[in-house]
């Protein structure tokens, strides 16, 4: 029987050879005390972190919605239709693409993919625009965070 093994990474197409630090990362270790189990317990509202060729395809996706959604950056147009309406553009389902208002000067965004990489998720503001691919999240539920636990 074969074992699972660890996914492996690799430098992606434009990626700068950096390593950069990955959500698993950033999991607490073995400094966490016995008692403290916020962690544990909070541990299914941590996304997947995406993987080899996922990881490079979720790269591209964020580029892409990157740039679509500069030029509404640039013009201080954060309004929820315009994010939606930008990202619905790249082929996105209407239906599969979520966008609210984040803060007065800003807006945030949740793209179902439907694939792998199955979700993108960001905000953008005068200053920037985040977005960040990952893989769903480990209850098996869409790409909304997870509510509940223990």
């Amino acid at each position: 029987m074969a074992t699972p093994s660890t996914p492996v990474d690799f430098i992606c197409p434009g990626e700068s050879p950096e390593p950069t630090e990955s959500t698993a990362a950033a999991t607490p270790g073995s400094t966490e005390s016995p008692a403290d189990h916020y962690a544990e317990n909070h541990g299914f509202r941590v996304p997947l972190p995406l993987h080899g060729q996922n990881r490079c395809d979720g790269l591209t996706v964020v580029g892409r919605v990157k740039d679509a959604l500069e030029p509404l950056r640039r013009r201080g147009d954060f309004a929820p239709d315009s994010v939606r309406d930008a990202l619905s553009g790249l082929g996105y389902s209407a239906e599969k693409v979520q966008a609210y208002q984040n803060g007065s000067a800003g807006a945030g965004f949740l793209i179902d993919i439907g694939v792998s990489p199955w979700c993108v998720e960001g905000t953008m503001n005068s200053g920037s625009t985040t977005a960040d691919a990952f893989g769903g999240y480990p209850d098996g539920s869409n790409c909304e965070p997870p509510s509940g636990g223990h």
